[in-house]
């Protein structure tokens, strides 16, 4: 996601290093490259005439703050414009004062509304606020069918009268329905064509005008660019939306429709799909994702992540574990686990500030690398996993476990030597000492030096020439 975007970005700042302070002259090179990126992103061309005007005359007018380079308040100032774009803040889905809250969706068929529908009554039930699904779509194979199952999965109710209903009058009664079952939020499931038609318009308008929703969204399918937004400007004119749901964010998509569908309908971008699993869906937030373009990172929906994983007494313990160096192959695989849950390690790494120039080539290895080592443990006796100086010791547990999982005795040495540096290292860590540092400077002896756990003991005197296997150590 963004990436190349972010990749033709970095081009401008290039065209600005080395440069005392922003003038006519220096920026209209860097502009150039803004404008190119933004067009190669698939981004509205009115949208991209806009941005780098505002762009350019915000740069002219910047004061100069000492210690900022050019290059680097250019940063800021792009980055202040994506925020803006893409409507600065985030705007959070409306509840009624009277229950049911009531959520029309919205959208061409294939753009993955009914997933979308699916994914928002899961995120409202992390919220503690309970949903009932309605499903009005009668016209595509197995849509109804697609919903009951997706609720099932959810644990969501759904609300259906079969394909032979009137979709205004399924809606009308799953509003009912709601207030019967007194939940607190009704989302109506609605058709989508191929294209935007006569039908599909007046249809929406009718089941819009009999439940009066709250929230009517439009789901749009990021990766069709520059049409997002015209899509987004038809819907608006036509039917009156508050808010869009991006999805396949997490796909091959040029980040195009996120700059333009907020800015060419002036409605807010509510949520963005990224992912398949119906847990992937976020709230948007317009700074954290001009972070993610900008290369930036997200450290704060990285958290927010983790919290819904992590269990605080679970945390608690494993901390006391990492101070007393007695983090073990369990809690490893535990926290590998843990790192599944909150999505695909490319998503997770690009979330941190400084990861997001790892090349895909460089994320796959360590997908493999993961994949490895949880091989590996899962070959391991309980004892030797809650003990992992068993293997230290051990040549013949080690063999053992390498026959097990598929893998060379070399491989298993090395993750056990990987593994006992770790825990070393992420004691001192927890102890507020730098790993490399000398005990008179409050920490332990530097990796490879004589007595550091996992490195090599150097004898001062050459008793014997011959390479040492891992078991000699």
């Amino acid at each position: 996601m963004f990436d190349a975007l972010a990749e033709s970005l970095e081009s401008a700042w290039k065209k600005l290093r080395g440069q005392d302070k922003i003038r006519q002259s220096n920026i209209q090179d860097a502009l150039k490259e803004v404008r190119r990126a933004l067009l190669a992103a698939d981004v509205n061309l009115q949208v991209v005439k806009d941005f780098v005007a505002e762009v350019e005359t915000n740069a002219m007018g910047a004061d100069v703050i000492s210690g900022v380079r050019p290059d680097q308040q250019f940063i800021k100032i792009v980055y202040d414009q994506l925020v803006e774009v893409m409507g600065e803040t985030n705007v959070p889905l409306a509840q009624s004062e009277r229950a049911p809250t009531v959520v029309l969706m919205a959208g061409l068929q294939g753009s993955g509304k009914t997933t979308a529908t699916a994914k928002l009554a899961l995120h409202l039930a992390k919220s503690d606020r309970t949903a009932l699904l309605v499903a009005t779509d009668v016209y595509r194979p197995a849509a109804i069918d697609q919903l009951l199952t997706l609720g099932e999965q959810i644990k969501v109710p759904v609300f259906e009268l079969g394909s032979d209903a009137d979709p205004v009058e399924i809606a009308r009664q799953g509003i009912e329905k709601a207030k019967e079952l007194g939940v607190d939020t009704v989302i109506v499931d609605t058709a989508g064509r191929l294209q935007i038609d006569r039908n599909m318009m007046a249809e929406l308008a009718r089941i819009k005008e009999t439940i009066q929703p709250d929230e009517t969204l439009l789901v749009v399918d990021s990766m069709m660019g520059q049409e997002a937004a015209n899509l987004t400007r038809t819907f608006h004119e036509e039917i009156g939306i508050t808010g869009a749901i991006l999805t396949k964010l997490d796909g091959d998509t040029r980040g195009g429709a996120a700059l333009s569908v907020r800015q060419i309908s002036g409605q807010p971008i509510k949520f963005v799909g990224v992912g398949e699993k119906v847990e992937a869906l976020q709230p948007f937030y317009p700074d954290r994702m001009a972070s993610r373009i900008l290369g930036m990172g997200d450290v704060l929906t990285l958290v927010e992540k983790a919290q819904e994983e992590i269990d605080i007494a679970d945390a608690a313990k494993m901390q006391e574990k990492i101070m007393e160096a007695k983090f073990d192959f369990t809690d490893f695989l535990k926290q590998m686990r843990l790192l599944k849950n909150m999505g695909s390690l490319g998503g997770i790494m690009k979330m941190i500030p400084g990861m997001g120039k790892l090349s895909g080539e460089q994320l796959q290895k360590g997908e493999v690398e993961l994949k490895r080592a949880e091989a590996m443990i899962n070959s391991m006796t309980k004892e030797e996993r809650q003990n992992p100086d068993l293997l230290a010791g051990s040549p013949a547990r080690r063999r053992r476990i390498a026959n097990g999982s598929g893998f060379d005795e070399s491989d298993v040495n090395a993750l056990v030597t990987k593994f006992t540096q770790m825990r070393s290292f992420m004691q001192d860590m927890s102890q507020g000492r730098m790993p490399g540092m000398f005990d008179g400077m409050g920490g332990r002896t530097p990796p490879g030096h004589r007595g550091y756990p996992g490195g090599a003991a150097k004898s001062k005197k050459k008793k014997d020439k011959k390479k040492k296997g891992f078991g000699d150590l």
